[in-house]
C-alpha cells in the first residue's frame, strides 16, 4: 500500500478531533470525506476505515507508541506509524524518519497478553464485562465487537421486493447476498457507499443491521394485515429505523405513533418515511399529557431503550471511550423508568417488546425481571427473550416480548 500525505493528514486530523475535542467519530468522518472533491472511493474508504481502526484499538496503539492524551499532530503520527508497521506498510520518508519497527513489534507482543490492552477497552469496562458475562463469554464477545461491521440492507417492501432490489443494485454495481432467516435482508458482498445509489434515493431500502431486523417481526408476531388494523407505539423511535421496518411489515396500514424526546430525530424520521412511502407514521415528541390520554390504547408497544451501546461497538467504536460507570448507572435507572412509563400504553391482551443494543445482563434480562416484579409489571408475562451475540457475526442485541394479561 502506498500512503499519500493528504490522506494521512486527514486521518491524523480526525483522530485529534475525536480524542481531543470529544467529537463523535461518525460525524467527524462524514465531514472529513467532504474535504477534497478529488478524492475517489478508495481514498474515502482509506480515511474512514483507518480512522475507525485507530479508534477501535486506541489503547493498544497508544500504549505501543507510548503516547497519551491530549494528543498532538506529532504524537498522533507516531500512533499512525504503529498501525502501519503492524500491517507491514512501508512508511515514506516524508512521514518521519527512524520509526522503531522492531520495538513496535516487540511491544505489541508483550502488551497483547493483557486482554484489556489487546482489545482496547478501559480497565473498569473490562472488569464489568467479566463480572456480568464471565471470562470466556466476555473474551469472545469483546474480540467480535472489534471486527468491522458488515453492511446489511433491509428491503422496503412497500416499494419493491428482495429479488427486484437485488437485480437493480447489481445493475448499479452493488452485489448483494440474502441472509438466512431474515426475509428482507441483503448483505453487501463488498463495502461501498450505497447511499449514492439510485435505489436508495428511490427509497427501496434502508441500512439496518441483521440483529436489529429481528425486533419488528418479534413485536408483530404472526399478525398479518388481513387480520385488521393495528395501533402501534414506538416509544424511543430516534431516527426511525425500526419504525420504518414496522411500517413496511404492516403494509402501510394501521397506525404507528413514533415518539422521542429529540425533535431533530423525529424530523429525520419524517424525511425518511416520505422517501420510503410510509404514510401510516405519526411522529410526536414525548408529552406527559399525551401518554396519560393514551394509556391502555395500543395493541403493540416497542421500547428500543437507550443503553450503553456496547453491542454496536463494531460501528461506533468511540462509544467505549465515552462511557463511564456513572453513565451506566444513570442509563439503567432511565431504562427502568421508561419500562414503567411506556408499559402503561399497552392495552389488555396487548404486547410489549423491550430491546437494547447492549450485551450486559444488567441492561437486559435483569431489567425485564425487575420490571416483572414491580407494581407496573405485575400484569405482564414474559413470552420470549433473545440475546444476540456479536460472535454471531452482527451487532450484539437483546429483545424481550411480554404480554399484558386480561383483567
Amino acid at each position: 500500500m502506498r500512503l499519500h500525505r493528504n490522506l494521512v493528514d486527514a486521518v491524523v486530523d480526525g483522530f485529534l478531533q475525536i480524542n481531543n475535542d470529544g467529537l463523535y467519530a461518525d460525524k467527524v468522518i462524514e465531514r472529513l470525506l467532504k474535504r477534497d472533491k478529488r478524492w475517489g472511493s478508495k481514498d474515502r474508504a482509506f480515511i474512514a476505515e483507518t480512522l475507525y481502526e485507530l479508534i477501535r484499538y486506541k489503547r493498544l496503539y497508544t500504549e505501543i507508541a507510548q503516547e497519551k492524551a491530549p494528543f498532538t499532530v506529532q504524537s498522533t503520527r507516531r500512533v499512525f506509524a504503529v498501525w502501519a508497521v503492524l500491517r507491514g506498510i512501508t512508511l515514506p520518508e516524508w512521514y518521519f524518519e527512524g520509526t522503531p519497527e522492531r520495538r513496535i513489534k516487540g511491544r505489541f507482543d508483550a502488551l497483547s497478553k493483557e486482554r484489556a490492552v489487546r482489545e482496547s477497552v478501559p480497565d473498569w469496562l473490562d472488569a464489568l464485562g467479566v463480572k456480568e458475562l464471565g471470562e470466556e463469554v466476555w473474551t469472545r464477545e469483546l474480540h467480535a465487537l472489534n471486527q468491522q461491521a458488515q453492511v446489511v440492507l433491509r428491503v422496503n417492501t412497500l416499494k419493491t421486493d428482495k429479488a427486484a432490489l437485488q437485480a437493480q443494485l447489481s445493475k448499479e454495481g452493488y452485489e448483494t447476498a440474502p441472509l438466512e432467516g431474515l426475509p428482507d435482508a441483503l448483505q453487501l458482498e463488498k463495502r461501498a457507499n450505497v447511499f449514492l445509489s439510485e435505489a436508495f434515493k428511490q427509497g427501496l431500502f434502508e441500512l439496518q443491521d441483521a440483529a436489529s431486523q429481528r425486533v419488528a417481526p418479534l413485536l408483530l408476531g404472526d399478525w398479518t394485515p388481513a387480520q385488521g388494523s393495528l395501533k402501534v407505539a414506538d416509544c424511543c423511535a430516534g431516527a426511525g429505523g425500526k419504525t420504518l421496518h414496522l411500517a413496511s411489515l404492516m403494509g402501510g396500514k394501521g397506525k404507528i405513533v413514533a415518539m422521542d424526546i429529540y425533535q431533530q430525530k423525529l424530523d429525520e424520521l419524517s424525511r425518511r418515511a416520505k422517501r420510503n412511502g410510509a404514510f401510516n407514521i405519526e411522529t410526536r415528541p414525548v408529552e406527559a399529557k399525551y401518554l396519560k390520554r393514551q394509556r391502555g390504547s395500543f395493541d403493540k408497544v416497542l421500547i428500543d431503550a437507550p443503553c450503553s451501546g456496547l453491542g454496536v461497538l463494531r460501528r461506533n467504536p468511540d462509544t467505549k471511550w465515552k462511557l463511564t460507570p456513572e453513565f451506566l448507572d444513570q442509563i439503567r435507572s432511565t431504562q427502568a423508568q421508561i419500562l414503567e412509563q411506556y408499559s402503561q400504553l399497552v392495552k389488555d391482551g396487548g404486547q410489549l417488546v423491550y430491546a437494547t443494543c447492549s450485551v450486559l445482563p444488567s441492561e437486559n434480562q435483569q431489567q425485564v425481571q425487575r420490571f416483572l416484579q414491580s407494581a407496573a409489571g405485575q400484569r405482564f408475562t414474559l413470552v420470549e427473550e433473545h440475546q444476540i451475540w456479536a460472535t454471531e457475526g452482527y451487532d450484539g442485541f437483546y429483545m424481550a416480548k411480554l404480554v399484558k394479561n386480561e383483567k
